[in-house]
């Protein structure tokens, strides 16, 4: 006569429990990944005509911070690239007027553009002008400005200064400033630039 081992049976049920949780287990993983993908392709495209999206970005374009972007002018190849993200200002460091094609995006994307016309020179710069520093610093600083912009022609001097004034706002001693400065600005880096963020640092703490 056969008879039953009980303790057999739990381990048997228990084994079968487990192999059903680690089944569960992986099931949610599967759908946790699906999720994640459609929430990422949800997002809005670029408006484009052709069949395939480039997306270029500006010359000497890079993150700055949270909502902060800096490059050089952008151009027509690259309004696809500003789309993806989502602008809502532009802080432009040029007197020369704004181009109609690129006017004419901004609005049809609902980007405002804030304009310091600080001029650029092949000799460094003489004059800093801290006045218009300062009041780019406070758009640039307004996060209901954010995500914004920050260009002048190529991206180098006159955007390299005023992101070196928010690198001394958030702390950054000077030697990774003009470090981060000469990375943009290469063997072009202009002394007086980098002298100019060392001459606005007291007024900026």
């Amino acid at each position: 006569m056969k008879v039953d081992n009980p303790s057999k049976h739990k381990i048997q049920q228990q084994q079968e429990e487990e192999e059903e949780e680690e089944e569960e287990a992986e099931q949610m993983c599967r759908t946790i990944v699906v999720a994640s993908v459609v929430d990422l392709s949800s997002q809005p495209a670029p408006v484009v005509t052709g069949d395939e999206v480039t997306l270029i970005p500006p010359l000497n374009f890079s993150m700055v911070d949270n909502g902060i972007f800096r490059s050089g002018f952008p151009d027509s190849a690259n309004f696809s690239f500003l789309q993806t993200l989502r602008l809502r200002s532009i802080i432009y460091l040029c007197p020369e007027p704004y181009p109609e094609a690129n006017t004419e995006f901004l609005k049809s994307n609902g980007i405002k553009l804030f304009q310091f016309a600080i001029e650029g020179h092949k000799e460094p710069f003489v004059n800093i002008p801290e006045d218009m520093i300062r009041e780019a610093l406070k758009v640039l600083l307004d996060v209901r400005n954010h995500p914004v912009l920050i260009h002048c022609k190529r991206g180098k001097h006159r955007t390299g200064c005023l992101v070196g004034c928010l690198r001394k706002l958030q702390k950054w001693c000077l030697s990774s400033v003009f470090d981060e400065y000469q990375r943009f600005a290469a063997a072009k880096a202009r002394v007086s630039d980098q002298r100019g963020t060392r001459i606005l640092s007291p007024a900026l703490e």
